[in-house]
């Protein structure tokens, strides 16, 4: 399949359109005209992902994060960013970014988070989007029975990949939870947006001291903070299945889940009790 035709497949899912004005999203690198066989899905653009592709075959490797994020005047391999564009064109791989499209897409990256961590039934957006009230950020959905925060955090921690930062809560650990709102990735910008939804309790991930401190205190949802690649991560299958989906040539294609950790964090010590 020519890397144009699987482009337009990905673009028709997660239409460029639908991406923050800041973002950067689309092809970063590669030539339209070269055939593709194996396309490999990742969270991260980064150097371990781009040897797993080298080392499986990989002619294409699709990922949530962008690669060239703001403004580059060089990709000189005097970089870490510069040295993999070189390796990946030198050994014909092409690079494309599915970033807020794609959590804004319906579905995107909430849905597959929300279906991890256990909701069931109809999602509704967060955020709806102007012209699809289907689509949006985040996602708010119900368990099928009401479990303790407790409980609850033990299911994120079960349905997502492991990682060193783990999964932490805020709240009273027997709180009852129900309804849960979700937002893969950094979702602070919500919080608000998740207290006026009143749901029981909000996942996201990045939050910082502050702000979750002084949320706790005015007895909104409960919190629950996971990795930020972890919370994107089970996206990458859905994505990979909506491209199989999208065609009978896309559904010839070889594809392949990164299950590399890609999370920025490493190392995890609890400290003396």
């Amino acid at each position: 399949m020519r890397l144009s035709d699987v482009i337009t497949a990905l673009e028709e899912l997660y239409p460029p359109a639908w991406a923050e004005s800041w973002d950067a999203v689309g092809l970063v690198c590669g030539d339209p005209d070269q055939e593709v066989r194996r396309v490999l899905f990742a969270v991260d653009p980064v150097a371990a992902v781009i040897d797993e592709a080298l080392e499986w075959g990989a002619d294409l490797v699709v990922t949530h994060h962008p690669l060239l994020l703001r403004g580059v005047h060089s990709v000189a391999a005097t970089t870490p960013k510069g040295r993999l564009v070189h390796r990946m064109i030198r050994n014909g791989v092409a690079l494309h970014t599915a970033h807020t499209n794609a959590d804004r897409a319906d579905p995107g990256v909430s849905d597959a988070l929300a279906r991890a961590v256990g909701l069931t039934g109809e999602l509704r957006p967060m955020v709806p989007a102007d012209d699809d009230p289907r689509r949006g950020l985040g996602r708010i959905g119900e368990l099928a029975e009401p479990v303790t925060l407790r409980e609850f955090t033990g299911r994120v921690a079960a349905g997502l990949p492991a990682t060193a930062w783990g999964v932490r809560a805020a709240g009273d650990p027997d709180r009852t939870v129900r309804t849960v709102a979700v937002c893969g990735g950094a979702g602070d910008s919500l919080l608000g947006t998740a207290a006026a939804a009143g749901v029981d309790v909000y996942l996201t991930a990045d939050l910082r001291h502050h702000p979750a401190s002084e949320f706790a205190e005015q007895g909104g949802p409960a919190l629950v903070d996971a990795a930020h690649w972890a919370t994107e991560w089970p996206w990458l299958a859905d994505a990979e299945r909506r491209l199989a989906a999208a065609s009978p040539e896309a559904g010839k294609l070889e594809t392949r889940v990164s299950a590399l950790v890609t999370d920025a964090w490493r190392l995890h010590d609890e400290g003396a009790h």
